[in-house]
C-alpha cells in the first residue's frame, strides 16, 4: 500500500474515531441512553437495532454514516412526567446535534408558553454550522438580531438561550452557505 493510500486510511480512521467519542459524550448524557455492544444491541438514545455495524447501527441505515441520528433533550418536555419549565434563572437545557447531513436532531422540539431554554448545539462531522432561533419569520429571513450561535466546528458545542414569549410560531435553522437550502431547520412547538 503507497504512503499516500496510508495517510488516507490514517485520516478516515481518525476522523471516524473523533466522531464516535463525540456521539458517545452526547448520548451518555441523555436520559436512558447507553450502547448495546459494538457488533450487536442498540446505537442511541430509546433505539433497538443490529449494533454499530449494521442495521441501525453506526455504519448501517440509520446510524452514524446513515441516514438518523438519535439524540434528546437533557430534561423532559411538556406533557412528559417531571418536567420543570425553564426559567430565565434556570433554563432547561435542549440539547441539538448538527448533522453532517444538513439536518439537526432533534427537528422539533416542544416548549411551554414562555418557556426558557439553553440550546446546546453540537456539530458531528466536519462542516461548520451556526444555530439561530427565535420567530419564524426572522429566523427564515436570517434577520440581524435574531439569537444565534455561530461557527459551530466539527465536535465543538456552542449555546444560546432564549425565552419564548408570545404566540410564535418559532423555529430555528443553520444560515452557513447552502444549509437553509438544503433543509437544515426546526420546528417550535409551543404548548400550554
Amino acid at each position: 500500500m503507497s504512503g499516500r493510500r496510508l495517510g488516507l486510511l490514517g485520516a478516515t480512521l481518525a476522523l471516524g474515531g473523533a466522531l464516535l467519542i463525540g456521539v458517545g459524550a452526547i448520548l451518555a448524557a441523555q436520559p436512558g441512553a447507553g450502547f448495546g455492544g459494538m457488533m450487536g444491541g442498540a446505537w442511541g438514545v430509546g433505539s433497538a437495532g443490529a449494533g454499530m455495524m449494521g442495521g441501525s447501527g453506526m455504519m448501517g441505515g440509520s446510524g452514524m454514516m446513515g441516514g438518523t441520528w438519535r439524540t434528546g433533550t437533557t430534561s423532559p418536555g411538556p406533557g412528559d412526567p417531571g418536567f420543570v419549565a425553564g426559567t430565565p434563572s434556570a433554563p432547561r437545557v435542549v440539547r441539538i446535534v448538527a448533522t453532517p447531513a444538513l439536518r439537526f436532531v432533534p427537528d422539533v422540539v416542544r416548549v411551554q408558553a414562555g418557556e426558557t431554554i439553553e440550546f446546546q448545539v453540537t456539530t458531528m462531522g466536519p462542516t461548520t454550522h451556526e444555530f439561530m432561533v427565535g420567530p419564524a419569520a426572522d429566523v427564515a429571513a436570517d434577520r440581524a438580531g435574531t439569537p444565534e450561535v455561530a461557527d459551530v466546528g466539527m465536535m465543538q458545542t456552542g449555546s444560546v438561550t432564549y425565552t419564548f414569549a408570545g404566540p410564535g410560531p418559532f423555529s430555528y435553522a443553520c444560515h452557513a452557505p447552502g444549509h437553509y437550502e438544503a433543509g437544515m431547520t426546526g420546528t417550535i412547538v409551543v404548548v400550554g
